[in-house]
């Protein structure tokens, strides 16, 4: 009654049905996980430099460097279908008002920092020397879930990115606040980032945010030196 061909397409297809359902309960079932993400953060060190930020720049300007301390436990959103966290720490502060006066309604966001931080079953994925892999591995040893790797506590953090402008110009800039960024990378289900608002189980993101703060004047390179008498 059925050929050979009409029977492989019956089971590949029954095949790819359980397959879906089966990811679709995987992917649910995050939500039966609490999450109370939180964490803290503040500026220690802001200097503005006029410079080479890149080592592709091809002309000098002014880049701001941002040291910040960092407490933060991200260890509940670490469940057995996570593969890896993204963490990222960005400075964002209004566009200055035009020339001519008229007030801007864009906001400047630039990445301060980043890391990505695995679970124990995507260690093999991290971009670690030998030594900090084993390392890693041995600390996670029989465990599907390890909570510690979400709890980060960074003092006095030198940035990885240094912050420029369009303009060249970035001296002075007012109203600069850091944020606390995450994004969730599952085994199988969506990709979800910070969550403002109270889902279920999952609730919103606890502070991340830093007060208001200034940057510097740019400094010149005859300040701070003595008048000879």
């Amino acid at each position: 009654m059925y050929n050979s061909l009409t029977r492989i397409q019956n089971v590949f297809g029954f095949f790819t049905t359980v397959a879906f359902v089966v990811a679709a309960l995987i992917a649910a079932s995050d939500f039966a996980a609490p999450r109370t993400p939180s964490a803290t953060i503040k500026p220690t060190n802001v200097q503005v430099v006029k410079g080479r930020p890149h080592y592709y720049s091809s002309k000098k300007e002014e880049y701001a460097i941002i040291k910040f301390s960092l407490e933060a436990d991200l260890s509940s959103l670490f469940t057995w279908n996570t593969k890896q966290l993204f963490v990222y720490v960005t400075a964002e502060w209004p566009e200055a008002p035009s020339a001519d006066g008229v007030p801007s309604n864009q906001t400047n966001r630039a990445v301060v920092w980043d890391s990505i931080i695995t679970s124990p079953s995507a260690d093999h994925l991290s971009n670690l020397g030998p030594a900090s892999l084993k390392k890693l591995r041995k600390s996670a040893a029989g465990k599907t879930i390890d909570p510690n790797r979400g709890k980060l506590s960074l003092k006095n953090q030198k940035p990885k990115y240094q912050i420029t402008h369009p303009s060249g110009k970035i001296a002075e800039t007012g109203d600069v606040k850091l944020y606390v960024n995450y994004n969730v990378q599952p085994w199988v289900g969506i990709l979800t980032w910070n969550q403002n608002f109270d889902l279920g189980l999952w609730k919103k993101f606890n502070y991340g945010i830093s007060k208001t703060f200034d940057l510097p004047a740019l400094k010149k390179k005859d300040e701070g030196k003595k008048t000879p008498k």
